[in-house]
């Protein structure tokens, strides 16, 4: 959401372009998930994106790498964690409920809410509620039943529809050497496709109950 305010929607869809290639590697790392020659390849190829879009960025890309760790992270804890998804859901929210409230009283006195003194923008942040709610459970039921590994490589389509926006309505700028870097994520991406699309044919991919 702040990059978005920021006008950095760029960075936030290369974050979750990286992020599939993180989670494979979590899944390798962590839970002794097995990483295929073409998987080694595209955690590589990520990489080396990281360095090329840092050098064209002229910094470090925080955002991007933050959003990809985070997120591979959550995505992570839904794997191992044993609670079914609208309890892990709860569970997460009612962990987050204190520091909500914090943020909701620092505004209040320094800025001031909108909410409930627009009728309008007060629907449209509470039905907010209900469409992030609704994938973040899908989202915890198919964490625990298909493998990291799998769970990774679904997760481009986002970041996928993020760079469209950033380029064709927000109008970011696109240089030819962020060009270049967005290219080597999305070979990587066609590399995990290959080897995902080649392990379904050759054989089921493993599923986990719960």
């Amino acid at each position: 959401m702040w990059a978005v305010e920021q006008g950095r929607v760029l960075e936030a869809s290369l974050g979750y372009f990286i992020n599939p290639l993180v989670t494979v590697a979590l899944g390798v790392v962590i839970l002794g998930e097995r990483l295929s020659r073409l998987q080694l390849v595209a955690v590589g190829l990520g990489a080396v994106s990281v360095l090329v879009l840092a050098i064209a960025y002229g910094s470090f890309p925080f955002i991007s790498v933050t959003l990809a760790f985070s997120f591979a992270g959550y995505g992570f804890i839904k794997k191992t964690v044993h609670l079914g998804p609208l309890h892990s859901l709860t569970a997460e929210t009612a962990v987050l409920v204190p520091v909500a409230t914090a943020a909701l009283v620092w505004v209040g006195r320094n800025e001031g809410l909108k909410f409930a003194n627009d009728g309008r923008l007060s629907v449209l942040l509470a039905a907010a509620g209900v469409v992030t709610a609704f994938p973040l459970l899908l989202f915890a039921a198919s964490a625990k039943r298909i493998p990291l590994t799998l769970l990774g490589l679904l997760q481009y389509i986002t970041p996928s529809m993020q760079f469209i926006a950033a380029v064709a309505i927000f109008d970011e700028e696109m240089s030819p050497d962020r060009w270049v870097g967005f290219g080597i994520i999305w070979i990587a991406l066609m590399v995990l496709s290959t080897d995902a699309l080649r392990q379904m044919r050759t054989g089921p991919l493993e599923v986990t109950t719960g």
